[in-house]
């Protein structure tokens, strides 16, 4: 919020370079999101009180493909909750609401610029911007900035209603073409509830013939070198790559010889993010933190031979800071190992001689690279070894035809890295589960904004796909691909696969798993319709773009209007009812006051990409006099 901002000169304008529109994704967090109300408020309230330059961050979401995403352990989404999100489709309500908002402000652009607005109060947490030309030509913004209580105002001798927490907007000081906290924009059901399907086309890799390479534990090669200290990681491996090998040897003499076998407990503390140990080569745990707090404390009870005994631990990055004060100094890597016994106390392994390699051997062969791909290092036998640590693997695919985005569906996986083609589509980690709580049905856009007020996907993955990058237009669906009806309320972790990134053929896809999984239920999908809906009130303002100077509004009437994405059509209406439909977006019923206007919508919309339906009682019919009216549709866009 910057409507209270002042410019430190009277000659500069008053600029607003990030207004976030959601926030970013790190993994093991639910997914946030910035109600769309409150973002038109911000920017209203920026705009009625005398601002002259608004940016959304972001306003396109993006992907943070390779290791590029900031951190520490910031998804490979940058969604961001944005009006165009990662894959390139509007998010609905918020791309509408925010386009009728700006069409809002323009119509009142002359005033704008013309003069600084001149303050009124209009009573508790109430008040008006006026900007004149005259004194009697003016455009006016209404504000209630009290986060709970609707009003009803006095201005210019009209009543006006004004929700809680919302801005109108009224370009010829008499009429409300906007108020922020009215949606009348479509929607889209799959943004507002997982209350049906959505459909997609899913290809998976079941068949496909996967290959694997099995990492060594522990140094690998004689670029290694030796240090009698704990090292940080980012100054060794100077980012060339996530993983930094530390190892050591423990020695268990007589002393503390109790059979064959010796217990403790092993303790590692890390300033992070990530930790695979293994003890005598094989796994014993794994240690990590979180976006907030990255370091981590391993504790684990370990058995140890008598004689030599070796500790190799795997110290993971996971993206690194790249804002805030002294992210220039921020470390990772191990700090301190103790190994406790039982009856002889605490012994610090800290400073004893440590070896260090800096990568993976997957990495320096160039596993990843399409050079690679018909390696003999790669092994293939009828067996696929599943849910196994440090793993690479490989198979081939056919890409869907058509210029529609691609997902990775990398649920079946615990953590690693992605490539298709050669490119690097980023880091994954579906194993990483959001805390179970905190989430809410409907969050009250009302108050101030803050990161963690809104989530969503609680108890799931923080990321769900993984993008292959492409434009948004549709051709025809592909042949190959194998289509069904996916419920995206299960549990997907996709990841964006551009589009450019691949080609007709077959197509290389390689993953590095750190933790286990299994690749043979990896799938790629690609969006092949939408379902979209309105719900407008005769209560409501006319569209933004239809208001003509000097005209008045009641004249014009509200209207449900229907686009579908570029390339698209509205192949179905799903429901139709004019009266008192009830229920949201994705489950509307009819109401006790109810005409059915099915025909009368697919007469104006089936067929077209996009459709508009007056609420007009001379087309739609009167099936309750007397009472308050809305036309509520659901439509399905199709490729």
């Amino acid at each position: 919020y910057c409507d209270g901002f002042t410019p430190n000169s009277p000659s500069k304008p008053k600029m607003w370079t990030e207004n976030y529109s959601g926030w970013f994704l790190s993994f093991g967090y639910a997914v946030p999101y910035r109600p769309v109300e409150d973002l038109a408020f911000s920017v209203a309230r920026f705009f009625e009180k005398g601002g002259t330059f608004q940016n959304y961050y972001m306003y396109f979401g993006g992907t943070n493909f390779g290791r590029t995403a900031g951190g520490p352990l910031i998804a490979t989404s940058y969604d961001y909750d944005a009006p165009i999100d990662e894959y390139g489709f509007t998010r609905q309500p918020k791309w509408g609401h925010l386009r009728d908002l700006h069409k809002s402000i323009k119509h009142c652009e002359d005033y704008l610029v013309n003069a600084d607005p001149t303050q009124q109060s209009l009573g508790t947490n109430l008040e008006a911007h006026v900007y004149y030309k005259t004194s009697n030509d003016c455009a006016a913004f209404l504000a209630n900035y009290d986060s709970s209580v609707d009003a009803n105002v006095s201005f210019n001798g009209n009543s006006y209603f004004l929700p809680a927490w919302s801005v109108s907007i009224l370009p010829d000081c008499k009429n409300v073409i906007f108020n922020t906290a009215k949606v009348v924009s479509q929607q889209t059901v799959g943004d507002v509830a997982l209350a049906r399907n959505t459909s997609v086309s899913e290809l998976s890799l079941a068949s496909s013939k996967w290959s694997w390479y099995k990492e060594e534990v522990g140094v690998w090669s004689n670029n290694s070198f030796v240090a009698s200290s704990l090292l940080e990681q980012i100054n060794t491996t100077k980012d060339i790559s996530d993983f930094l090998w530390y190892t050591t040897s423990i020695n268990v003499d007589e002393n503390m010889k109790h059979g064959r076998e010796s217990e403790g407990i092993l303790l590692i503390e890390s300033l992070g993010h990530a930790a695979l140990v293994f003890v005598n080569k094989k796994l014993v745990g794994f240690g990590y933190g979180n976006h907030d707090i990255p370091n981590f404390l391993f504790s684990k009870k370990i058995s140890l031979n008598y004689g030599s005994n070796t500790l190799d631990v795997l110290s993971m990055m996971i993206g690194l800071q790249n804002y805030g004060p002294w992210f220039d100094i921020a470390g990772a890597g191990i700090f301190s190992v103790i190994l406790g016994d039982l009856k002889n106390g605490k012994k610090n392994i800290s400073s004893s001689e440590w070896t260090y390699q800096v990568g993976l051997k997957g990495e320096y062969l160039g596993l990843d690279k399409m050079s690679l791909a018909n390696s003999s290092v790669w092994i293939q036998e009828s067996a696929l070894p599943t849910n196994q640590s440090l793993i690479w693997y490989k198979a081939t695919f056919l890409a869907p035809e058509g210029s529609g985005p691609l997902m990775l569906n990398l649920a079946s996986m615990g953590k690693g890295q992605a490539w298709v083609n050669g490119q690097g589509i980023g880091r994954y980690w579906p194993a990483y589960i959001s805390p179970s709580t905190g989430c809410v049905d409907t969050c009250d856009y009302r108050g101030t904004y803050e990161p963690f007020k809104c989530l969503k996907k609680c108890g799931q993955p923080a990321q769900t796909l993984i993008k292959i990058v492409t434009p948004r237009a549709y051709a025809n669906l592909l042949a190959l691909l194998v289509h069904t009806t996916v419920d995206l309320r299960r549990t997907l972790s996709r990841y964006h696969i551009p589009r450019s990134w691949v080609h007709p053929g077959q197509n290389l896809l390689v993953l590095h798993e750190e933790l286990g999984g299994d690749p043979s239920k990896v799938s790629v999908l690609t969006q092949t319709g939408k379902e979209l809906c309105a719900h407008v009130s005769e209560a409501d303002p006319p569209q933004a773009d239809s208001w003509k100077p000097y005209s008045d509004v009641k004249s014009q009437g509200p209207e449900v209007r229907l686009v579908c994405e570029q390339g698209w059509h509205i192949a179905s209406i799903n429901f139709a009812s004019f009266g008192r439909p009830e229920g949201d977006c994705g489950t509307f019923s009819p109401g006790s006051c109810h005409t059915n206007v099915l025909s009368i919508v697919e007469r104006a919309c089936l067929g077209k990409q996009g459709c508009s339906v007056p609420l007009s009682m001379a087309d739609l019919g009167d099936p309750c006099p007397g009472m308050l009216k809305s036309l509520a549709v659901e439509a399905l866009c199709s490729a």
